[in-house]
């Protein structure tokens, strides 16, 4: 069970989480240079003032950022996994203020910030957000990430990140209007508000990865690396569900979606949602597995890559403070905090077949036996 410092409320969906069925390779090891990384990356957020008190640096740092960044790359080079680690932290603090519930982050805020953002990655010095420590952080680092990324890495990245913006805009959009998502509609878009793209772009340019676009935009290779999102993205709405469940509207995450769509608790959700999440996993092995057969060593790289994209998230997530001892239950992050997750080796869902979800139907598709 969960090291948890409760307030009196326990989980809607319990503090034991199922079993994880992910048979790709677990690393146990860090990067080779974690401490050093996390080390320098603390500094740059100190030096800008990233957070305005002890508190809420405390939850900033309880991301564990470092970490999700050297387990997701844990050979990649140094330079670009220190960006990467603070764009993340950095991009953490974005996302909180998107998810505060607050109405300073209406779907126009929402979309205004955003569309500043963007021009702000594209066109350095544009002055377009407002002078405060975020907007100072940003500066350092699209300057830095300019210099280092080649213009088509700086290119993926900047589609990533508008990717992950589109994302959160469309979230912020039911919320407001109080629309939950048909499972369908959650489906094609949860890929992009869980920044799959923002993240991969930087996996590839740390691990110097260069697959040809004609290769990595193929139908195949889109397939698999929204079905490895898709598995991300389902671990983390249940590794996140308790850190979100104090909201007056609950919380669009596969388990609310599913549960508002069948008419049933969040509870009852947790074994169709893990269903859904096993047969992705299922088709995302298979799939790999296909493309690997006749990969060059460029692809084959990426394909490792995505296998150690879905494993590091389910480690790192496991023991993050961020979701083992939710600040909606604990003044300060619980030190030594875990989910204590356990995996399992054979999917909940034997079916391998797609799911009644036609906006994902299509990887399927891309299966040649």
């Amino acid at each position: 069970m969960a090291t948890i410092t409760d307030r009196g409320r326990p989980s809607a969906i319990g503090w034991r989480l199922p079993p994880f069925y992910c048979p790709v390779e677990r690393r146990t090891d860090l990067h080779a240079q974690a401490d050093l990384l996390e080390k320098r990356a603390v500094e740059w957020i100190d030096a800008y003032g990233l957070y305005p008190d002890h508190t809420e640096r405390a939850w900033g740092l309880a991301t564990h950022s470092a970490e999700f960044t050297c387990r997701i790359i844990p050979r990649g080079a140094e330079d670009a996994m220190l960006l990467f680690i603070q764009w993340n932290y950095w991009a953490n603090a974005v996302d909180d203020w998107h998810d505060s519930g607050s109405d300073a982050t209406g779907t126009a805020k929402i979309v205004d910030h955003s569309a500043r953002l963007i021009r702000a990655l594209e066109y350095p010095g544009s002055a377009m957000l407002p002078s405060n420590p975020l907007t100072r952080a940003l500066e350092d680092l699209v300057t830095r990430t300019r210099a280092l990324l080649t213009p088509y890495q700086l290119m993926r990245f900047m589609d990533g990140t508008r990717d992950w913006l589109f994302g959160a805009g469309w979230q912020t959009s039911n919320a407001e209007r109080g629309i939950m998502p048909s499972l369908n509609d959650f489906a094609a878009m949860t890929v992009s508000t869980n920044g799959t793209r923002f993240t991969l772009a930087w996996c590839d340019a740390a691990n110097a990865i260069d697959v040809p676009p004609d290769v990595l935009y193929s139908a195949p290779v889109q397939a698999l690396t929204d079905a490895a999102g898709f598995v991300v993205s389902s671990d983390n709405d249940l590794f996140s569900y308790a850190k979100e469940d104090h909201l007056d509207q609950p919380e669009q995450n596969l388990i609310n979606v599913i549960a508002h769509e069948k008419g049933i608790t969040p509870l009852e959700a947790v074994p169709y949602a893990v269903g859904i999440r096993d047969r992705a996993m299922t088709l995302f092995l298979r799939l790999r597995e296909q493309l690997g057969r006749d990969a060059d060593p460029m692809l084959a790289r990426y394909l490792e890559s995505l296998g150690d994209y879905v494993s590091g998230c389910i480690i790192w997530q496991n023991d993050a403070p961020r979701y083992a001892s939710p600040r909606n239950r604990n003044p300060l992050p619980v030190p030594g905090a875990s989910y204590h997750v356990t995996y399992r080796d054979t999917p909940s869902d034997l079916a391998t077949a797609p799911p009644a979800i036609p906006s994902i139907t299509w990887w399927w598709d891309q299966l040649r036996d």
